[in-house]
């Protein structure tokens, strides 16, 4: 085997007050900040390949003037070198628009609060608008031509009775409104007529609901009274059972894991140069023109970053844990930080390996561990976990986690196939929620392969009198074009990358498989809007060559972008991937119809995906895990 170094991790520190404040001071020396201008993303980019340790400390900035006198700006900034790299003009009917501001979301309310539109549907609805909240709601893409280039958010509307109550629980339905952010108008208020208004409350910590708390919950305690086994050097370089990597974050993606790599006989061995969560999308499946248009890109709109939660100890983590605390900026671009919005700790897993020999009589257990990177996130009803597990065998795993409240809507009757009843009156539309992991593989190196693997049924004859024969098939992927892949779970279909350049000690290359779990991509039609602007959530898998600017798999600007940005555009060249510097694009997530048990607050439901190392080592790597001890006396065995 050969030692690749990884990158040196000094590139990669979490971004710090003190830049974020050097590219504000930055920004307004250049007269790209001023009283009307926001931040809407500011982001640290990744050093070049093979940059050294001095490498710039360089910032993507995207800058939106709210009053509409200039145009958006898409910004580079060195903090390292004091200058204003790039500048580039966005025309947004071409481009998308900028993500969503924060501070756009109460504008939908109040201006609709002015509206004699919307009062007068509101009063035929026998409604106060002070008791009235408006969801504002990222615009998508359909059939309003006058809506290219200008900057729209759409609104639903929900009855709150009282400051503490759940207005997910009541949803005006039939009444939607179109407001243009920018021009602070309301372009459309479309009322589809008067839909009974669901009375039952949804207030899931009200004891009417709750009644009397369980008193039968024992304490669990958690302790390693000598502390974790992992350590974190330089802030966010992280160090654990052989395993090393730096912990990123971006108010985009969230958590962004760099230089994972894995210490096999002496060696760093490096398996993944970068891994995100690129983008989530939630479309729902309700063709009631009311709501027809909802799709969210919870990442690319949003930014599922800046809503990251601050953890608290014993209720979003438990045992012995280490915060990280990011710092992003707000809409003004001053430094914000996210007090222990990234949580890391050690779990117990259960079983490693075991066995009970009957010839040797040896009797062994190995406990099994992971480490695990996570940070938790709100985006209007929903809250997502982002969960990154490391585990003693080398296994690489993440596991989405959903919750929160479901997206409500008035039940049209039983039998209304595009949504469930969770309450009398009470529906919530049928949806998904699709993520795209972005995977910058590099195993021992960037010279790194795919496989497509699966199972293959022998048809009983010669050579198989008996029929019990088996046997996998592997088809290599050699460009970009048949490197669009979906997922087989009737015949097992992984995803095996390789190095060719490297082989282990059987004189095979080194690989990592990749574990889909096969549940639905995209379900709304081909030819939809959606179809088109989420085109990665159409397959499982995409390959495609490494590009420094190629981050997202919908492009760099979601919002009111009519699709075929990112993915479909990245591919058109057709690159080589045999043997090169190769990135996996991976669609994973949930179809969800909710239930009853959803309502109302829905318990965790969960999607991911495994990477497991398939030929990386030249034998078992978990060899030297010593044994535990028991609580009672002497050892687990041998």
């Amino acid at each position: 085997m050969t030692s690749v170094s990884l990158a040196v991790t000094a590139a990669y520190a979490l971004a710090t007050d003190s830049e974020i404040l050097a590219v504000r001071g930055i920004l307004t020396q250049a007269g790209l900040l001023g009283d009307s201008i926001r931040v809407a993303y500011l982001g640290l980019l990744d050093p070049p390949r093979g940059a050294a340790a001095e490498a710039d400390r360089r910032f993507r900035v995207f800058l939106h003037d709210v009053s509409g006198c200039t145009a958006p700006r898409d910004v580079t900034v060195s903090a390292t070198r004091q200058i204003v790299e790039s500048v580039v003009v966005l025309d947004t009917a071409e481009t998308g628009e900028l993500p969503v501001l924060e501070e756009e979301f109460a504008a939908v309310e109040e201006l609709l609060t002015h509206d004699d539109r919307w009062l007068s549907a509101l009063a035929d609805r026998g409604l106060d608008v002070a008791n009235v909240r408006v969801a504002p709601l990222s615009a998508g893409v359909f059939e309003y031509p006058e809506e290219k280039g200008r900057r729209i958010l759409r609104g639903l509307a929900f009855v709150q009775n009282f400051p503490e109550d759940s207005a997910w629980a009541h949803p005006i339905d039939g009444l939607v409104a179109y407001v243009d952010i920018v021009s602070r108008t309301v372009d459309q208020v479309i009322d589809f007529g008067v839909v009974p208004i669901p009375a039952e409350h949804g207030n899931y910590t009200d004891p009417t609901l709750t009644g009397p708390l369980r008193q039968t919950l024992k304490p669990i305690e958690i302790t390693q009274p000598e502390g974790p086994s992992f350590t974190v050097t330089g802030g966010n370089h992280v160090e654990w059972e052989k395993w090393s990597l730096d912990v990123g974050f971006d108010v985009r993606e969230g958590v962004v894991l760099h230089n994972i790599g894995f210490d096999d006989n002496g060696t760093r061995r490096s398996i993944i140069n970068r891994a995100s969560i690129a983008e989530m999308v939630v479309p729902y499946g309700d063709p009631a023109p009311v709501r027809s248009w909802q799709n969210y890109f919870d990442t690319g709109e949003y930014l599922v970053g800046q809503y990251a939660n601050s953890l608290e100890l014993g209720c979003d983590c438990l045992g012995e844990i280490t915060y990280l605390s990011p710092v992003i900026t707000d809409g003004f671009g001053n430094p914000r930080t996210i007090k222990n919005g990234i949580c890391m700790h050690e779990e117990d897993w259960s079983i490693l390996a075991k066995h009970s020999d009957l010839w040797s009589g040896i009797e062994y257990t190995r406990r099994n561990r992971r480490l695990v990177i996570s940070f938790f996130t709100t985006v209007g009803n929903y809250d997502y976990g982002f969960y990154w597990y490391l585990y003693l065998d080398g296994t690489i795993e993440f596991e989405a986690k959903a919750t929160g409240v479901v997206f409500t809507s008035a039940f049209p009757g039983k039998g209304y196939p595009y949504a469930s009843e969770l309450a009398p009156g009470l529906g919530a539309p049928f949806h998904q929620h699709l993520f795209s992991a972005r995977l910058d593989m590099a195993l021992d190196g960037n010279t790194n392969r795919v496989e497509e693997e699966q199972a293959v049924r022998v048809p009983m004859g010669p050579g198989n009198e008996r029929g019990n024969a088996f046997t996998r098939k592997r088809t290599l992927l050699t460009r970009e074009s048949n490197g669009v892949r979906e997922a087989d779970m009737r015949s097992g279909r992984t995803w095996l990358v390789s190095n060719p350049k490297v082989l282990n000690r059987l004189g095979e290359p080194v690989g990592y498989k990749l574990y889909p779990e096969g549940q639905p991509t995209l379900l709304a039609d081909e030819n939809s809007s959606v179809a088109r602007r989420a085109a990665f959530a159409t397959k499982d898998l995409w390959v495609t060559r490494y590009a420094e600017e190629e981050r997202y798999p919908t492009g760099d600007f979601v919002n009111q972008h009519a699709g075929g940005a990112g993915l479909p555009t990245y591919i058109e060249a057709d690159r080589d991937i045999d043997g090169q510097d190769i990135v996996l694009w991976h669609t994973f997530g949930l179809t969800h119809y909710p239930r009853i048990e959803d309502w109302p607050i829905m318990p965790v439901d969960t999607a991911g995906f495994k990477l497991k190392p398939d030929g990386f080592f030249d034998r078992s790597p978990v060899l030297d895990v010593p044994p535990s001890t028991p609580v009672d006396e002497g050892h687990c065995h041998c």
